[in-house]
């Protein structure tokens, strides 16, 4: 008896077994046995699932935003006008070390990395040259800043009245998710305790003095850059909200008069079909959570609205070619997966600061995906489609189910005090890394289809900034009145001894010209700071 012919065999597969970068197996087919049709409901409907407006993109593309920023405020500045004048409509600021630590430029603990990794500012004279030229009025702003986010923000805003703008104009979005940082990230400063302080201050204070302002971005990205998979991304970040949520209901806010302007910010990395269902789970999951926890009865309190950047832990040094495509995967997925602003990733990014050129390609990107691509021209494409709805479904009930762990610790600021989402996003981390050891996991250019030939790639090089910025520090102290700044900082500790909201206080202290340093190191005195375990 002869054997089956094996290039007649049809039912012969690639490999052994299929699975999403998460490590969820898949099959290798899907039918309406998987799918439950009363669960996908419409776009602008709850739980919103396919979109939390009816005409999404048809009606209004998502914000393109370029995180930008490093150097001095002049140079970013130089920048974001730049951008602004390639297209971009939103801008996206990001602070050096030292900024976002609370510490000086002339400290000696910012030695070595004043505007590395983004812009230095130490007082309201930077933010003014930052924003030099820029329409605070007209143009969306988001500040990638977590513990100093208080004093950033009071800078903004004192920039902006300088200016004659009116607060119900300003538009944007400061981050200040204090908890992620003691997860996955570490620009923390002090215990949870006060820190979750400051973020409910924000909140509270946003909602009376800016109605448009998204006082906190509930950040699972750095969760995923950390290691986290796909369904632990939507249930840390979810967790953070309700711990906020939770705590701003303590502090006598009523839900409806906050959620409305609480906002979300997501990885998009190259599992096309895991990231939109990503998207389209953390929006149902959350529909539910803010109706029948918190009791929201504002639709938009139950909406899910977020800001998407393209994985930088993708990014390779090899090939840096090839993360144009793997920008342009991610680009698309965080579209069809109905994002409210996105962020691409430029392909020097593995390397060095992005150059203009590559910059402006990332963006081109978002444009082509915008106008050339089609995929706007209807709202949720994918929707219906059996094997998204049933990854939907998959990674909501394992979101439900992490979240239902935290709840059963006391909630996600005990559990970050025991390190469990810590160790859980470790030991993911780690199953990743071993799977891309192993071949299992390929990586174009990494562990499969690489060369040794060298990289010829200009990057973008950095100057030293540190003397200049220091000398522009020490001017802006001999300028200022120092009886000012000394009342000043002196309300603000005697605020931090008590209960008020900080952010009148640090207002007060911003406008006379105390640095970020001089305002940190008061919430140190009265604070103390986060010490790991």
């Amino acid at each position: 008896m002869s054997k089956p012919d094996p290039q007649q065999d049809d039912t012969r597969e690639r490999q052994q077994g299929f699975r999403t970068v998460s490590g969820r197996p898949v099959n290798r087919l899907y039918t309406d046995d998987d799918v439950d049709p009363s669960r996908i409901g419409k776009p602008g409907e709850y739980p919103y699932t396919r979109g939390v407006h009816p005409t999404m993109h048809r009606g209004k593309l998502w914000t393109m935003r370029q995180y930008a920023g490093f150097g001095t405020a002049e140079q970013s500045n130089h920048r974001y006008r730049y951008l602004l004048e390639q297209g971009t409509t939103g801008l996206s600021v990001a602070f050096d070390l030292p900024t976002q630590i609370g510490y000086d430029s002339d400290d000696p603990l910012a030695a070595g990395e004043v505007g590395k990794v983004g812009v230095a500012v130490d007082t309201i004279a930077d933010v003014e040259v930052l924003f030099d030229g820029i329409g605070l009025g007209q143009v969306s702003t988001s500040m990638t800043i977590n513990a100093t986010a208080p004093v950033l923000l009071a800078m903004y805003v004192a920039v902006a009245e300088r200016r004659g703008v009116k607060l119900s104009h300003l538009r944007g979005t400061v981050q200040n998710d204090i908890l992620k940082e003691y997860m996955a990230r570490g620009t923390y400063i002090f215990p949870l305790a006060p820190s979750m302080r400051l973020v409910i201050d924000v909140i509270e204070w946003c909602a009376r003095h800016l109605p448009k302002w998204n006082p906190v971005s509930i950040s699972g990205y750095h969760i995923r850059e950390a290691g986290a998979t796909a369904a632990q991304e939507i249930a840390f970040t979810l967790a953070d909200a309700i711990a906020y949520i939770d705590a701003a209901h303590r502090a006598g806010l009523e839900v409806d008069t906050f959620a409305p302007r609480l906002s979300f910010f997501f990885a998009v990395h190259t599992d096309l079909f895991e990231e939109v269902a990503k998207f389209r789970a953390a929006r149902r999951l959350y529909a539910r959570i803010m109706k029948d926890r918190f009791g929201a009865a504002d639709p938009r309190s139950q909406m899910l609205r977020f800001h998407a950047q393209t994985g930088g832990v993708t990014l390779t040094s090899q090939h840096p070619d090839s993360n144009v495509v793997r920008v342009a995967v991610q680009s698309l997925a965080a579209v069809l997966g109905g994002a409210q602003s996105l962020h691409a990733n430029a392909k020097d990014e593995a390397l060095a600061l992005p150059t203009e050129a590559s910059a402006a390609l990332a963006l081109r990107t978002q444009q082509i995906i915008a106008y050339e691509s089609g995929v706007t021209n209807t709202v949720d494409a994918v929707g219906g489609s059996y094997f998204v709805e049933k990854l939907t479904d998959d990674l909501e009930a394992e979101a439900e189910s992490i979240i239902g762990r935290i709840d059963d610790m006391g909630g996600m600021v005990t559990a970050i005090e025991r390190g469990w989402p810590q160790a859980q996003i470790e030991q993911a981390a780690y199953a990743y890394g071993q799977a891309v050891q192993r071949g299992e996991r390929v990586i174009v250019g990494v562990n499969r289809f690489g060369d040794d030939q060298p990289v010829a790639i200009e990057l973008f090089q950095q100057e030293d900034v540190a003397a200049g910025q220091i000398d522009a520090l020490r001017k802006a102290k001999v300028d200022r009145d120092a009886v000012l700044v000394e009342r000043a900082l002196d309300n603000l500790n005697r605020a931090a001894s008590g209960r008020d909201n900080l952010m009148p206080a640090i207002f007060e202290a911003v406008k006379a010209t105390a640095t970020i340093g001089e305002i940190s190191n008061q919430l140190r005195e009265v604070f103390g700071e986060y010490a790991p375990a």
